[in-house]
């Protein structure tokens, strides 16, 4: 009888933890002859998790409860990026179809570009700045294989673009991770001075000593209070004020501002099915009041040396959805300005990322 209970509470138990993790099962195949592609990469951007599918085709993945994009791709092929959240089915394998590049357009692009031959030297710098960022972190971060990038200058739009030829490789030794960055593009408009980029990351840890994990455990720390992952989860969890976050909406485009003090009413915050849908529209203000802005920041921004709060402010088109992990979507619609803008790669956390 003890050991029919004891057997009963182990299956009770396995089945309960299996439940907190998703499981991904994907086959990728070329779209039009149906062949498999082994080798094919398939990984969550902003995560440590990843995989490669092997001879049948097949790759595996289990992933801690939340929402993750996926990525899948293949030389020569048009990657695939698909939303998992934590009601995916683990019941029917993901088939993937690939389709293969077209090169003839690939060609022309290139051949029409205004390609600088010596980008690196010219726009290196600056590239990082903006790319990297200019917060402590910073400067703890290199590019591996800067020859990867391609820079573009377009004198009629003052505007500079890069992209990659393969993965930009970034070690931060801030936060200790590897990053696999896969850039589509990055742009910078000389005009208005706004910068932005796409693309898909892929964090590993790097192999240290147990001196240095430990600062990293307490840089990564550091990094997380009152990051936009510290946001979400908080939201996500109901505890945005107990967390030391302040949230204010603005009025139209004046800098009026009035406190919120009903975060979680349900005009605008419903929990369903594990998820959280928020429906704000139009910009907040979130200020962070446990850690004190950094100093670079504040004389980048022109702010006053004393100010005490990390201020951000969210232009946020038409709401969003926030699984448990602090993953959102869509992501296009909530447009950052100000600290969490500003703190860019090197201040990156992964979503598996785990506060200590």
């Amino acid at each position: 009888m003890k050991k029919s209970a004891l057997f009963l509470l182990i299956t009770v138990y396995s089945y309960c933890a299996a439940a907190q993790n998703i499981v991904i099962i994907g086959r990728v195949v070329d779209s039009t002859t149906k062949s498999v592609l082994a080798g094919a990469s398939a990984f969550c951007p902003n995560t440590t998790y990843g995989s490669v599918s092997n001879s049948d085709g097949l790759f595996f993945m289990r992933l801690p409860a939340g929402g993750y994009d996926l990525a899948v791709s293949y030389t020569g092929y048009e990657r695939k990026l698909f939303r998992i959240g934590t009601n995916q089915s683990a019941a029917d394998t993901l088939l993937v179809e690939l389709t293969k590049q077209e090169k003839v357009m690939e060609e022309v692009a290139v051949v029409g570009s205004n390609e600088v031959p010596d980008g690196w030297n010219k726009y290196g710098k600056f590239f990082m700045e903006n790319f990297i960022g200019t917060s402590p972190n910073a400067v703890l971060c290199t590019i591996k294989n800067p020859e990867a990038l391609r820079f573009f200058y377009n004198k009629k739009r003052n505007r500079l673009k890069v992209t990659g030829k393969e993965d930009i490789i970034v070690h931060n030794y801030g936060l200790g991770y590897t990053i696999r960055y896969q850039l589509d593009s990055f742009s910078y408009d000389y005009n208005t001075n706004m910068s932005q980029f796409t693309g898909f990351p892929f964090f590993v840890e790097m192999d240290t000593s147990v001196e240095a994990r430990s600062q990293f455990i307490k840089n990564r720390a550091r990094t997380y209070l009152g990051s936009r992952l510290h946001f979400m989860r908080s939201f996500y969890n109901s505890v945005v004020n107990d967390e030391g976050f302040i949230v204010e909406a603005l009025s139209g485009n004046s800098q009026k501002a009035e406190l919120v003090t009903d975060l979680y009413n349900e005009e605008q915050y419903a929990l369903d099915s594990g998820e959280v849908i928020v429906g704000w529209k139009g910009k907040y203000r979130i200020s962070y009041k446990n850690v004190f802005p950094n100093k670079t920041f504040l004389e980048e921004y022109k702010l006053p040396a004393n100010s005490r709060y990390q201020p951000t402010i969210l232009d946020i088109s038409d709401g969003f959805v926030i699984e448990r992990n602090g993953y959102f979507y869509d992501q296009y619609d909530v447009v950052n300005f100000g600290y969490w803008a500003w703190k860019k790669l090197a201040e990156t956390l992964p979503y598996d990322y785990v506060y200590q």
